[in-house]
């Protein structure tokens, strides 16, 4: 492809418009961005580019394809005539805790922030990203609610607020309004700090499992599911699209399982 510089700068320069118009998150961005850039300095064609990538993981080998597609049919107005066989992500079963798993670690952590943290991502079944920005206005005492307006692909959702989260507000003092979560420099906790919060207690508790912020929503999933909770509900709690992506929970709940254990 050849292009000068100021060409390409002005290419980059349609592509962040196109990404910002469809409010992909940052991070697709990010990515889109990074891998177009690097396609406009080599000089190669698609096909030429794409084998460059055939050394990496599945999943950057993906991002590559899909980059190189949206440039092409979104910033240059032009088919993306390439077609490469992509495999599909694994389908990994969730890494879940028990119960009494989860209430260890939210008991060995005494600083009542952290505490809370992980309160959100279990009892709320929140997702990293949103545990961070959850602000006091979200949150509905009255009708004990959580309103999160900042969900993943910018879908708004409601999840009950769980009476333990209520006494853990109150015990940190409620406000009006802010963020719930931010550090002693007045900036709201970055990813890295909740990872290590869950990190941390899930060493002090001695789980050998890799237990993530995710792994406390994965819990919570199956936990309701186990319970006897509607699938459908728990994909409304989720914020799941489509519900397949919820009824991997149904490979790891007990429930089942034990009652045919007892068949036996």
């Amino acid at each position: 492809m050849e292009k000068s510089g100021k060409d390409n700068y002005k290419l980059i320069g349609k592509l962040i418009e196109e990404i910002k118009l469809r409010r992909y998150s940052f991070q697709t961005g990010k990515s889109y961005i990074s891998i177009v850039k690097e396609f406009l300095k080599s000089d190669l064609t698609p096909r030429e580019f794409l084998l460059s990538y055939t050394s990496k993981s599945k999943s950057t080998m993906r991002s590559a394809y899909f980059a190189l597609k949206f440039f092409h049919e979104n910033v240059l107005g032009e088919d993306f005539k390439e077609k490469i066989p992509l495999a599909r992500k694994s389908s990994k079963l969730p890494i879940v805790l028990s119960r009494e798993e989860v209430h260890k670690m939210i008991e060995i952590t005494t600083n009542l922030k952290h505490r809370l943290v992980m309160m959100f991502l279990y009892y709320a079944g929140l997702r990293l990203d949103e545990t961070r920005n959850i602000k006091w206005s979200d949150i509905d005492f009255d009708r004990e609610i959580i309103h999160l307006k900042t969900a993943k692909g910018d879908k708004e959702r409601r999840v009950f607020l769980h009476k333990r989260l209520i006494e853990s507000l109150e015990s940190i003092g409620i406000k009006e309004s802010g963020w719930i979560f931010f550090s002693q420099r007045g900036s709201k906790y970055n990813k890295r700090t909740i990872q290590q919060i869950v990190k941390n207690a899930s060493r002090k508790v001695g789980i050998k499992k890799n237990t993530t912020p995710h792994t406390l929503r994965h819990s919570f999933a199956t936990h309701l599911l186990e319970s006897g909770a509607d699938i459908r509900y728990i994909q409304q709690l989720l914020g799941h699209k489509d519900l397949k992506t919820t009824q991997i929970y149904t490979h790891v709940a007990n429930k089942d399982i034990k009652n045919l254990a007892e068949l036996l």
